[in-house]
């Protein structure tokens, strides 16, 4: 699905990845973005949702890009198995083809399955690290090739976590994902990139048990638990011209979570 409008040239364009339902992370990501006035191009994969507790959102896509759109956004949604090395080559010449350059890489992909150091299978593990760790290496991988933008205008955002206790793989593919980011900070510095992760804490965006809720809204501060917008509010800052010198950093944004 592609919309266009016409002050397009105007607008810098964002890949969001990970953008399947409209409760996600991600879709709170894209709506502020396409509200500063950027495009918005995304991706999703429906298998993944699929086989999770929250299942398929029917016509999520469709919803998402009507928001963008009404925001004044040309968009383009993919949808794209990451966990296939071909997949972000595959991503990048389809959004090109679509939209245009990227300036913004914004990772909200994943694949997160709970299971412990005594449970988790090879096949689990691998997984993750293929689609967590690996998509996100060649997703900026391709990134950094293909960017043409004035230097200081490229950016790169992930989204993180430190969560390993009863989540191994989740959690060991997210620290690797950290490093490979943080590095792009300084091996892209000739193209003028920033690079930064971002850890969200808990958003409840489906997967939360009422046990699970409560204990984090009593281990946070400000009790209440986090949302995609606040989130998005950072990210969205990370990518304006007035986000410029926050650069290789590994940011908490979780309202204090103890």
């Amino acid at each position: 699905m592609t919309t266009a409008h016409e002050n397009d040239a105007a607008r810098p364009l964002a890949l969001v990845t990970g953008v399947g339902r409209t409760a996600g992370i991600g879709a709170g990501i894209a709506g502020r973005l396409a509200a500063d006035g950027w495009n918005v191009a995304l991706t999703l994969w429906t298998p993944y949702d699929e086989r999770m507790t929250w299942g398929v959102e029917p016509g999520a896509t469709d919803a998402v890009t009507r928001t963008l759109a009404a925001h004044g956004a040309a968009t383009a949604a993919v949808e794209a198995d990451l966990s296939d090395p071909d997949a972000p080559a595959f991503v990048f010449d389809e959004v090109e083809r679509r939209l245009g350059p990227v300036t913004a890489l914004v990772m909200c992909h994943c694949e997160s399955v709970d299971s412990g150091l005594l449970d988790t299978t090879v096949e689990s593990f691998d997984r993750h690290f293929a689609v967590n760790a690996r998509a996100t290496w060649l997703l900026i991988r391709e990134y950094g090739r293909r960017f043409t933008g004035a230097h200081g205008t490229g950016r790169i955002v992930a989204l993180t976590s430190d969560h390993t206790v009863g989540n191994l793989p989740y959690g060991a593919s997210k620290g690797a994902l950290d490093r490979i980011t943080l590095a792009a900070a300084h091996e892209l510095a000739h193209l003028g990139v920033t690079a930064n992760a971002v850890n969200p804490g808990p958003v409840d965006t489906g997967w939360m048990s009422a046990e699970t809720r409560e204990r984090m809204l009593r281990l946070t501060p400000l009790g209440r638990l986090g949302t995609p917008l606040d989130t998005a509010n950072l990210v969205s800052f990370l990518c304006s011209p007035q986000g410029q010198w926050i650069n290789g950093q590994l940011l908490m944004s979780n309202g204090g979570l103890g």
